[in-house]
């Protein structure tokens, strides 16, 4: 999937990163200092990230690809290290310093975000809490469950849904330690076999094919050593007026909120940043539009502008798509099945086909890999990898064997544990390839997990009480993948490429500092749902999902559809006839990618943003060209800071005092 030639060539002015090709001697990235940096920042950032996730819900950084809450910190080390460059030099910190403390914070904050330990630390309470006559859980539920995994005790949980308690008291800490422990183990595993995955594609992706990896540019642009240069990003005009408009929305709206008599600008108000536009079809067959918001953000236009134009224009025209076949699916009749046309069986089927082909492409490379990992002659050399290919192999195969065996123990059966990595780490390749050559702003995928996709094809009546429950309990690294951890460790490697950093001492730093960052998530997340309590303060929990849909399995076994398995090979096939086209005519405007994407919620948000992306960046390069277009980036880098530290001030305040905010971004 060759990239736009526009996207192979950065901007001078701003990326001047991106042009060091002269070799230099390797970059300071993995210091004391950093070490120490993160040490303290990930618990602070964490404790951010939930307070508004989980408690406030409100902002969701982590429901996008660029989160703008780890942007912002990296703005504030990187203009305090400014400062500390004038005032003392030799203590201020180097580019690979800042951007490797990002990288971590990044990788961090997707292990505690919205689809990851934010979904399964009520889980690990809640059968025991709930369970009642009416359920039946007591029976259905909770003997499949292994004991010294939850936590079962009233007297232990009830602080945590309640409220007013601290997790910082020993019997508290004593019953919580074990599970905490446990659960780290397993989510650390997962790390471990996405970076080793990394460390084998990341030379075939990033130096042979050469992708863009946009979603880095701007934490890039951020720490680059001309920024603060009279000609640089932060000393251009441009680039002020982006950051003066999109702040000054921001800043209108959330007056508006606790005034008023101001009025809002490009919003409906009530603290909302779009206008549903489906209210408005309440017959037949275009009720079936459903929720359909028209939104406003120009943090993701100034995104969209370093996404191919083709990707732009797929992304809102696949929207419409999907919204138009739910509507000719009611309009022909077809609705009895409410799953009618299987639209997330037809968007993993397009995740299939882009990872076959991308796995395709790197054939040859794959097979220099396994010839370097075996010890024999091959084309590679890996001396100057994050860890040598062996290990790398090695550490998939040890990896995915201790996931499987641990689900084995769970009581899942052993080839059906195989198959389920398979599929879950076949989706993580695909999310984190399309994000480095694409930069695709979102990638949910909502209830589209390899648990989802094998009971609905081959029916819940085909597994057993145990492997269903095994289902459940891994709900939540699947129940969407918008904070997805793999995409931050590739990031990573680019960054330290950029930089001219060890890639080594990336590795372990991601790694270990990774594994740091889910310990931390689950105490922050305990501490603050003892403080405020998960069914008192806190707005929203996650807690009943899986457990509702485990109930509905065991009580209601279903048998597989043949419609649910086609509809993946329709959805595999279309993707492929979309890339076949794709290279054979170069004048094909579809991308394939975006027939993925756009199937899932998160689209509803960001295509307008998008859109107007596409129609800007359109119109300055039909009709100022290459060097207009170059001009321009700065007024849209602007956007995307004017609405994060303005939307992020706020949101800190907000916390501060205890009040809600304007949600910049929903």
């Amino acid at each position: 999937m060759a990239d736009m030639p526009l996207q192979k060539k950065p901007f001078p002015q701003l990326a001047s990163a991106l042009s060091e090709s002269q070799p230099r001697p390797y970059g300071r990235s993995l210091t004391w200092r950093v070490v120490l940096l993160c040490l303290i920042l990930i618990p602070l950032t964490d404790f951010w990230q939930v307070e508004m996730e989980v408690v406030r819900y409100s902002a969701h950084p982590t429901t996008i690809s660029l989160f703008f809450d780890t942007v912002f910190v990296l703005l504030c080390l990187t203009v305090a290290n400014q400062g500390l460059k004038r005032i003392a030099p030799r203590l201020a910190l180097e580019r690979g310093e800042l951007l490797l403390t990002y990288s971590v914070l990044c990788i961090a904050a997707a292990v505690s975000g919205h689809d990851m330990l934010e979904v399964f630390v009520p889980m690990l309470t809640w059968p025991f809490k709930h369970a009642n006559s009416s359920n039946n859980w007591a029976h259905l539920i909770i003997p499949h469950l292994k004991p010294g995994l939850f936590i079962s005790d009233p007297k232990i949980y009830k602080g945590y849904y309640v409220g007013n308690d601290t997790i910082f008291r020993w019997v508290y800490i004593r019953a919580w330690l074990p599970v905490v422990c446990i659960w780290t183990a397993f989510v650390s595993m997962l790390l471990f076999v996405m970076l080793c995955i990394n460390v084998i594609l990341r030379k075939q992706w990033t130096e042979h094919e050469r992708l863009t990896y946009p979603i880095i540019q701007l934490p890039l642009q951020i720490t680059s050593e001309q920024a603060f240069a009279p000609n640089g990003l932060f000393r251009n005009r441009l680039f002020w007026l982006g950051f003066a408009i999109a702040g000054s929305i921001d800043m209108i709206n959330s007056l508006n909120y606790y005034y008023p008599n101001i009025p809002t600008v490009l919003t409906p108000g009530f603290g909302q940043s779009f206008l549903d536009i489906g209210q408005y079809f309440t017959s037949k067959p275009w009720n079936a539009l459903g929720w359909t918001p028209v939104s406003f953000y120009p943090f993701m236009i100034g995104l969209g502008m370093f996404m191919p134009l083709d990707f732009l224009f797929s992304m809102w025209f696949f929207y419409w798509f999907w919204k138009l076949e739910r509507v000719a699916v009611v309009w022909l009749g077809y609705d009895r099945d409410p799953r009618f046309p299987y639209i997330e069986n037809q968007s993993f089927g397009a995740y299939l086909s882009f990872f076959f082909y991308a796995a395709w492409l790197s054939r040859n490379y794959i097979k220099q890999v396994l010839r370097c990992a075996l010890g024999r002659p091959s084309e590679l050399d890996d001396s100057t990898e994050p860890i040598r290919y062996r290990s790398a192999v090695l550490g998939v195969i040890v990896g995915v064997g201790s996931l499987v065996a641990f689900s084995a123990w769970l009581g899942m059966v052993w080839w059906i544990g195989i198959l389920f990595f398979f599929m879950y780490f076949m989706l993580a390749i695909a999310i984190t390839r399309m994000r480095a050559e694409l930069g695709t702003p979102v990638h949910d995928l909502h209830f589209t997990g390899p648990e989802m996709i094998m009971t609905r094809v081959a029916g819940t009546d085909s597994f057993s009480a145990n492997t269903l429950t095994v289902f459940s309990l891994y709900f939540w690294f699947n129940r969407a993948y918008r904070s997805h951890p793999m995409p931050h460790q590739l990031e990573g490697f680019k960054l330290a490429e950029q930089t001219r950093s060890r890639y080594r001492s990336w590795y372990f730093a991601m790694l270990f500092l990774g594994i740091f960052g889910v310990f931390v998530a689950f105490w922050n997340m305990l501490g603050l749902m003892y403080h405020y309590g998960a069914e008192a303060k806190s707005v929203l929990t996650f807690g009943p999902e899986p457990y509702n849909n485990l109930t509905a399995w065991l009580n209601t076994p279903t048998r597989g559809k043949f419609g649910e398995l086609m509809s993946i090979f329709v959805g595999c096939g279309i993707a492929f006839f979309l890339q076949w086209m794709r290279v054979r005519f170069p004048w094909w405007p579809f991308h394939p990618l975006a027939f993925a994407v756009t199937s899932s919620w998160e689209i509803n948000l960001v295509w307008g943003p998008l859109f107007l992306a596409w129609i800007f960046k359109g119109l300055i390069l039909r009709y100022g060209g290459r060097g207009a277009f170059q001009k321009a980036l700065p007024f849209f880098i602007g956007l995307m800071l004017g609405q994060f530290v303005v939307g992020s001030l706020w949101n800190i305040y907000g916390i501060a005092r205890g009040l809600p905010t304007y949600q910049f971004w929903q």
